[in-house]
């Protein structure tokens, strides 16, 4: 027969606790366990609830069997154990310490009478105002309006569009961006929020990095306060998580966004990711979360074209309202290819030594100004692709650059190509040598010297040898 007065019951089920706690560890049960509440016993069954969804289909996965054995050892009439979601879950936060230090009274209280709990709950459960240290404040100037679209982003740019307009609607749903550094991710991401919340205020859009979710979970972990961030995050109504590669490696953490990816998902919530690469080329992430991350669309970002720098450069000086001369912005939409961030970054170096000494923005101050970043964007030219283009031009074989043949038609490309690898690269005389056979470090100096009166000679030969210099650095 089963226990006839609560107070029993109580005694009863905190047994069955302390025997659990015992086997699986004081951490884990109090990460996934404490919020256990004993409903009662029906016929067979005994009921025990939890506050969520997640929480119940995780505890009966996971401790299923061991509670049924412990109910099992503790009373012959309870065959089987069903897990419910509460109608009023318990908050932790309300909980903490008391369920450890009082079992019979908390117990007696909690058997059929999750009740009189509920007006706690209430108050421990998260609000928007306590999720608020939770996110990154939003850049205002990351909005679709500033956002230039080219070639390179524009697939990217129409899925953040329609997200914002739509969120959740079918095949959209997670929105993964992808791309390298600098080329709008977090601009898109940030401009997709605005756009959510300017079609429905009503909506709770949180935006942090895959940093700050993994330092708030193990945070959480330390604290014993993982339901509040279960619970928080499961509020949102959108979730952006930016720089997913952070993940790599972090097992634990990838678990934790694994399940909170699934939970909001099933629940019509719109997810959007960012991160380096696209979800199939993510090594070390989870073969099923990777999985989940590209069932919905994919877009990538391409590396920008000149066009599109220079339509970003046009875009930034009109907003800055400052007149540059269209030839500096070409130069450095030309030199700054790789990275959007950088290429804003020089104009705003540029805009601000003009205004400090109050100089007009020329070419020669560009360079004057930038000189350590367009150096540092100068193409590096190997001797080997010097000695490839120079063979190839004057149509001798590869070889003959490091051959001991003088014949004219061999020699005197061989000296262009010193001579250009003097030019285009920082090697020395001597390590110069070494790579045309070995030969001294004087050789090198008569061949440079020697191409160079040339050209001062022979307009022709300095017309071809400018040619293959251009070929060279573009």
């Amino acid at each position: 027969m089963p226990p006839q007065s609560s107070g029993e019951m109580a005694a009863l089920w905190a047994r069955i606790r302390g025997r659990l706690r015992e086997d699986v560890g004081e951490v884990e049960y109090r990460t996934w366990l404490r919020q256990m509440t004993l409903s009662g016993i029906e016929g067979e069954d005994a009921v025990i609830l939890l506050p969520t969804r997640f929480l119940r289909d995780w505890v009966n996965s996971h401790y299923g069997d061991r509670l049924r054995a412990l109910w099992q050892a503790e009373h012959a009439g309870v065959r089987r154990v069903e897990f419910r979601v509460s109608a009023a879950p318990p908050a932790e936060a309300a909980l903490a310490g008391a369920e450890e230090q009082q079992p019979a009274a908390i117990g007696a209280e909690r058997v059929g009478l999750a009740e009189p709990l509920a007006a706690r709950a209430a108050e421990a459960r998260p609000t928007p105002e306590s999720r608020s240290d939770w996110v990154v404040p939003l850049e205002a100037r990351f909005t679709f309006d500033t956002f230039v679209v080219g070639k390179p982003n524009e697939f990217a740019h129409a899925c953040a569009r329609r997200v914002s307009e739509k969120p959740a609607s079918p095949g959209f749903n997670p929105l993964f961006l992808y791309g390298g550094v600098g080329l709008g991710k977090t601009h898109l991401m940030h401009a997709t929020a605005w756009a959510i919340r300017a079609h429905d205020p009503a909506r709770t859009v949180a935006y942090m990095s895959a940093e700050k979710f993994m330092y708030r979970f193990i945070a959480a972990l330390r604290s014993q306060n993982t339901m509040e961030f279960k619970e928080t995050l499961r509020a949102v109504d959108v979730l952006m998580i930016d720089d997913l590669q952070f993940l790599i490696g972090k097992d634990n953490t990838q678990e934790e966004f694994f399940h909170t990816f699934n939970a909001l998902v099933d629940q019509g919530k719109q997810i959007i990711v960012s991160s380096d690469k696209s979800p199939s080329d993510l090594a070390g992430i989870e073969d099923r979360l990777r999985t989940r991350l590209g069932c919905g669309m994919v877009a990538d970002i391409h590396a920008t074209t000149y066009e599109l720098r220079l339509s970003i450069l046009q875009a930034k000086a009109a907003a800055a309202q400052v007149a540059v001369p269209p030839k500096v912005l070409e130069l450095l939409a030309n030199k700054i290819t790789a990275n959007v961030r950088e290429l804003e970054g020089a104009l705003n170096r540029l805009v601000a030594h003009a205004n400090l000494f109050g100089r007009p923005i020329t070419i020669d101050s560009a360079h004057e100004v930038l000189h350590d970043v367009l150096r540092a964007h100068e193409k590096r030219v190997s001797i080997e692709e010097i000695q490839k283009k120079v063979a190839e031009h004057y149509n001798i074989r590869l070889t003959d650059m490091s051959s001991a043949r003088r014949a004219r038609n061999v020699a005197r490309p061989r000296q262009v190509a010193m001579y250009l690898a003097k030019q285009l690269t920082q090697r020395s005389l001597p390590e110069i040598g070494r790579r045309f056979g070995n030969r001294d470090h004087t050789t090198v100096m008569h061949a440079v010297s020697r191409v160079a009166e040339l050209m001062v000679a022979d307009a022709g030969f300095a017309e071809d040898v400018t040619l293959l210099r251009k070929m060279l650095e573009t």
